[in-house]
């Protein structure tokens, strides 16, 4: 399989779930900026939307949307525990959380990462992320991960977003459950090597 990615971008969830899986899958670099491959192809070609992840499979198919294939790398190695047995409230609960990071925490990113975004109105979308950071933290109490004492692919995907912060604006420090949660995530064999691998480990 390939992973098309973008170092640090919401790709390093996927990547981090395959490491976890004990799965191979081949690495590709997409720039988001020009969205090109390193040998020129057009990233359009591969995935109109222009956006990382996606995941090639051996036969061609290709997957978008990273929690689509997070559970997909998952279900490929169930004994992992990455997530729970499909079709059980477990495995819905993993998805009530994958959809809040996607649309409440990450897309809530996009437009202070969006070039020529007025200034005026970035408090105002740091102010809303720090709300739903809020939200994350009081969930963690008590808890390692999301789910509890087993790391999932939320948990990837949420340690993924949870660092952006630091390029925006958006200080999660304050968060104690939060930090604690990211320095657990962090120190992972399979997260290190997903980030050292995109070269975001400084050593």
């Amino acid at each position: 399989m390939k992973l098309y990615y973008s170092p640090g971008a919401c790709s390093l969830s996927p990547h981090i779930v395959a490491r976890e899986a004990g799965l191979n899958v081949d690495l590709v670099l997409a720039s988001t900026k020009t969205k090109k491959l390193q040998d020129g192809t057009d990233f359009y070609t591969i995935n109109p939307k222009g956006s990382v992840p996606v995941l090639e499979l051996d036969n061609g198919q290709r997957l978008t949307e990273g929690p689509a294939i997070v559970q997909y790398l998952a279900d490929l190695a169930p004994a992992s525990g990455l997530a729970p047995a499909a079709g059980s409230w477990e495995r819905v609960r993993l998805q009530e959380w994958l959809n809040f990071i996607t649309s409440e925490l990450h897309k809530g990113f996009s437009p202070l990462f969006t070039p020529g975004m007025v200034e005026e109105a970035k408090p105002l979308f740091r102010a809303k992320l720090l709300e739903r950071f809020k939200y994350v933290d009081q969930q963690l109490a008590g808890k390692s991960y999301l789910m509890g004492e087993t790391f999932t692919v939320a948990d990837a995907y949420l340690f993924t977003v949870s660092n952006w912060g630091q390029y925006v604006g958006v200080d999660v420090a304050p968060f104690a459950n939060l930090a604690a949660f990211r320095a657990r995530v962090s120190a992972r064999p399979a997260v290190q090597a997903a980030l050292e691998a995109e070269g975001l480990l400084k050593k």
